[in-house]
């Protein structure tokens, strides 16, 4: 038996692999273009803006929200004696989001593609959570995702003399009000080791932070473990208070303990803060605004 068929006429296959062409066709006219991406250089490193817009710029097809700006800036050590001289960082507003990260390489190009790649998985966990948000992730799924946080591989500091130290960075900031799970969903995607916030349940200025085990540990200015808005991030919590120190005796902690951060409560102010190592051997300190 045969069927007429007019000139026009598709067969059923066909008409599906022709919507399906057309969606594709469309898909590819809707991705994103590559955004602009502000460059700041310090030290020498020529030629590496257009390589940073080139692979820096491409990553906003990745993202599911449209990426609203984005900011890198690289630095040269002029110290010799560093194995990897050049740091990079990136921050990307992904539709209102902040995401970001940081790397060390030996030159600017590899520096810049250890970026992209940590950007990429990044963009990645942004996608996982607005998806969790949407419902469209199980609770046990979720959960997955805050207990299986990606291994901290952060920059090492150089080993300048305690005598040469100084604080190059002072940053102050309005502390969110935050339980554990959220910060250590922000501390994820923020890039950090240590991340300093108000928690919850307790209103303290509280920092969460990976252990050298490759978990999380909380500390706080008064520790009240029982009184923590409820969380499910496997966790353990400093039972010592933060110590109350002047800032010269913090800088002079942070170098005898060999530690990455310190967290203490400023006797002078009266108020907590983190004082850290930088990649440059300096040091860096954060303060709750206010």
């Amino acid at each position: 038996m045969t069927v007429d068929r007019r000139p026009g006429d598709l067969r059923p296959y066909e008409v599906d692999l022709r919507r399906r062409n057309n969606e594709t066709m469309r898909h590819r006219t809707e991705l994103p273009a590559a955004i602009h991406v502000d460059v700041t250089t310090n030290g020498q490193l020529p030629g590496i803006d257009g390589y940073v817009q080139e692979k820096i710029g491409g990553l906003s097809r990745l993202a599911h929200r449209p990426v609203l700006h984005a900011r890198v800036r690289l630095s040269r050590h002029a110290d010799p004696a560093m194995a990897q001289p050049v740091a990079a960082q990136a921050n990307l507003d992904v539709n209102g989001r902040l995401v970001r990260a940081q790397v060390q390489g030996e030159t600017a190009r590899e520096a810049v593609d250890r970026l992209e790649a940590r950007l990429r998985h990044r963009l990645e966990r942004v996608a996982e959570l607005w998806e969790a948000k949407r419902g469209n992730t199980s609770q046990a799924d979720l959960h997955e995702w805050r207990a299986q946080f990606e291994p901290a591989h952060r920059p090492s500091y150089f080993p300048r003399p305690s005598e040469q130290r100084r604080i190059i960075r002072r940053k102050s900031f309005t502390l969110g009000a935050r339980t554990v799970d959220e910060a250590a969903q922000e501390m994820e995607l923020l890039d950090y080791d240590f991340h300093l916030f108000t928690e919850k349940g307790t209103g303290q200025a509280s920092v969460l932070y990976r252990t050298e085990a490759g978990g999380y540990r909380l500390a706080q200015v008064k520790p009240v473990p029982e009184d923590l808005a409820p969380y499910e991030l496997p966790l353990t919590i400093s039972s010592q208070p933060a110590p109350r120190l002047t800032l010269g005796r913090a800088k002079e902690r942070l170098s005898l303990l060999g530690l990455p951060f310190l967290f203490f409560v400023d006797v002078a102010q009266g108020r907590a803060g983190v004082l850290y190592h930088r990649y440059d051997g300096h040091y860096g300190l954060i303060w709750p605004a206010g």
